[in-house]
């Protein structure tokens, strides 16, 4: 288990509404984000205090780029969650990576789709039972 994600971002306003629609549909909410003395960032987080997932202002002040082979994988809870959190994602100015739907390629009943989110950053959302426990 790990305790937290963090990707860069050169506007948090922005990427902030990208990933409240896209975290929302599967459960994850903005939290607040007590101040460190480093820059300023935001905060999502499940039912469960951990992992969380941050988006930060680069602390070296020099811009905020995508990693290469770099991708954030967010478990929902439904195929629908998927659907809605991929459109939401779009609607708040992510770009797509790959329409909803079964990828049989990785299982029989893996449902997924991709997203870039206004950074740039790959983002997958996924729905499998076996991954609900």
């Amino acid at each position: 288990m790990f305790s937290h994600v963090t990707v860069g971002s050169n506007d948090l306003d922005r990427v902030g509404r990208f990933y409240d629609a896209v975290l929302l549909p599967i459960g994850l909410r903005q939290r607040a984000v007590e101040p460190d003395g480093g820059p300023k960032s935001l905060c999502w987080v499940g039912a469960a205090p951990y992992p969380r997932f941050y988006v930060y202002s680069p602390y070296d002040g020099q811009p905020a780029i995508p990693g290469n082979g770099a991708m954030l994988a967010f478990i929902a809870p439904s195929p629908e969650a998927v659907v809605a959190a991929h459109s939401a994602g779009l609607m708040a100015g992510g770009t797509d990576e790959g329409a909803p739907g079964l990828r049989p390629q990785y299982a029989e009943d893996y449902f997924g789709a991709y997203l870039r989110d206004p950074d740039g950053n790959k983002v997958h959302l996924v729905h499998r039972p076996a991954l609900l426990g």
